[in-house]
């Protein structure tokens, strides 16, 4: 009884916190004109994405690139990780969209090409690494891990 009694509140208690969650969260109609003031414009992905889950996206792009203050990257330096990422997966808008922030944000054409560069560099010695299934406790033990 007492393990049931656990598991119903711990089900109660999180619905709790999401219902609470969502009724605090803003209506998109309100992050439409938050993302427009921030911006200038309402982006049409934005307008593409779910009016459910809208307000959560926003807050997660406030956040995470427009958080001054609050974040610990510089916004170049955020830039050039979202680049060297972009091209990686790679997708061409994010590549565009990423690169003129990075100039914008102060960003020189060879900190950008060297950004894309690291990526690649990555990108090598993990295709190298897991295809030839290299043994991580050994390679951890080589460059001084536990």
């Amino acid at each position: 009884m007492r393990k049931t009694f656990a598991i119903f509140a711990i089900t109660a208690t999180t619905f709790a916190a999401q219902f609470a969650v969502a009724q605090e969260a803003p209506t998109a109609e309100q992050t439409y004109k938050e993302i427009e003031a921030t911006l200038g414009i309402v982006p049409t992905h934005f307008k593409a994405y779910p009016k459910s889950a809208v307000a959560g996206a926003w807050a997660m792009t406030k956040g995470l690139e427009f958080g001054e203050g609050n974040t610990v990257l510089e916004p170049k330096v955020k830039s050039l990780i979202n680049l060297a990422v972009a091209a990686q997966i790679p997708c061409r808008y994010c590549i565009w969209l990423e690169s003129k922030m990075a100039k914008d944000r102060g960003a020189s054409d060879e900190e950008i090409a060297e950004a894309v560069a690291l990526a690649g560099y990555v990108r090598h010695w993990s295709t190298v690494l897991n295809g030839l299934q290299i043994d991580l406790e050994t390679f951890k033990a080589e460059f001084g891990g536990e």
